[in-house]
């Protein structure tokens, strides 16, 4: 009886597990077979805008540094020391046109502008008494006609004109060296550096200092080829007087935005060879007195300065974001079906906003702005309205500047 109830003890539960297995392949092979659905692949949601037609005026932007027009060494054509120098003579001094900046003392020159005088007064007396004997010696000749030039004294009197005459061209070459003890600029400037100073002795073609002219400043411009053909003028032009394309000039000068009207005046004939761009110089007529900029500032030589250029005017063209156009010049469009259509344009110009095409799109076509990895022609999209949705894109292309 003990041997049997030992045998139940164990036996029992392995047939209760057994019986649980059993019941669960029972249920597992009664159940209902799931439904099966297929769904289809969902479009890829894009944010689009609207192709726009507008007529507008390009606008170049590109930058340079500020130039003087006229950069001038001051240099001393006589020698001797220097007696004085304007109180203007230092670095930022103003050069006015005739004043002297730096006197060289003149007493030689002085000594042999009085000596050439002498020689002067003393060839003329020498030529009216050779001119006098001449005369004397034709009258006391029976047949003048027939006498030699050497019995007319015919040659000495030419020797005692060519006497006189170099006697004159003595006298004003030390007039001229007198004058060049007094050094001075015909125009109106600034100093930018001065080398000499009171006691020191210069020589014919010593560097004295550096000026510049105040009349005008330029500045030279790098044009791309997509940027000259927004200009619409062509490699070399010159401007005539009082024209060219209208520029404006920005800098940041003492903690503020500061802007300059000026014209651009020429183009170079000759591409860089080394930067394979085409420079433009513009200018900007009386930068330190009447142009300055719209808070008194000058624009200052050596400033480096931010130009937006006028260039020509554009009809019936198509805008679009600048995030809509890819690259190789193709733009990305949702058809009424709701297809991908890629599509190459013709550019005509862009800028960091936006872009001006010329063909290959029609106005209210929606133009995909935000990115697709792999893009084929013909994939399913969602369009969504960047401009309802407030993207960042919709935010930048709300700013109309039609800049590059």
């Amino acid at each position: 009886m003990n041997k049997l109830s030992k045998n139940i003890k164990y036996a029992a539960p392995l047939l209760v597990v057994a019986a649980g297995f059993a019941g669960f392949a029972l249920l597992h092979w009664s159940k209902p077979e799931p439904e099966q659905r297929t769904e289809a692949p969902r479009p890829l949601s894009v944010f689009v805008e609207k192709v726009e037609s507008a007529s507008l005026a390009l606008q170049v932007q590109a930058e340079g540094e500020v130039r003087a027009g006229t950069v001038v060494d001051l240099v001393s054509q006589v020698a001797g020391r220097v007696v004085a120098v304007s109180a203007e003579f230092t670095e930022g001094g103003m050069v006015q046109p005739g004043v002297a900046l730096v006197e060289i003392e003149p007493i030689d020159f002085q000594l042999a502008l009085a000596q050439a005088e002498a020689r002067l007064a003393e060839a003329e007396v020498a030529l009216q008494t050779a001119v006098a004997t001449a005369d004397v010696a034709r009258k006391q000749l029976r047949n003048a006609s027939q006498a030699s030039d050497l019995a007319l004294k015919k040659p000495q009197v030419a020797e005692a004109r060519a006497r006189l005459e170099a006697a004159s061209a003595d006298l004003q070459q030390a007039r001229l060296n007198l004058a060049r003890t007094s050094i001075a600029l015909p125009f109106a400037g600034r100093l930018m550096s001065t080398l000499v100073d009171v006691g020191q002795y210069v020589t014919p073609g010593m560097p004295l200092g550096r000026a510049f002219g105040t009349d005008k400043v330029e500045v030279r411009l790098p044009l791309s080829d997509n940027q000259l053909a927004s200009l619409g003028i062509a490699i070399g032009y010159i401007a005539e007087a009082d024209a060219g394309l209208d520029v404006v000039f920005s800098a940041q000068v003492a903690g503020s935005q500061q802007s300059w009207r000026g014209k651009l005046v020429r183009l170079d004939a000759a591409i860089d060879p080394a930067t394979r761009m085409l420079y433009a110089t513009a200018e900007v007529q009386a930068p330190y007195t009447t142009h300055l900029s719209d808070q008194g500032m000058p624009m200052a030589v050596g400033l480096y300065v931010h130009a937006e250029i006028q260039g020509r005017q554009v009809s019936d063209a198509f805008v679009i974001p600048r995030d809509a156009l890819r690259a190789g010049n193709k733009v990305y469009v949702v058809n009424t079906a709701g297809k991908l259509d890629i599509r190459h344009v013709q550019l005509t110009h862009s800028t960091a906003t936006e872009a001006v095409v010329a063909s290959g799109l029609a106005v209210g076509e929606r133009v995909v702005v935000s990115s697709i990895r792999n893009a084929i022609n013909g994939m399913d999209l969602e369009a969504l309205d960047s401009a309802a949705t407030g993207t960042a894109v919709a935010k930048a292309s709300q700013t109309k500047q039609v800049g590059g």
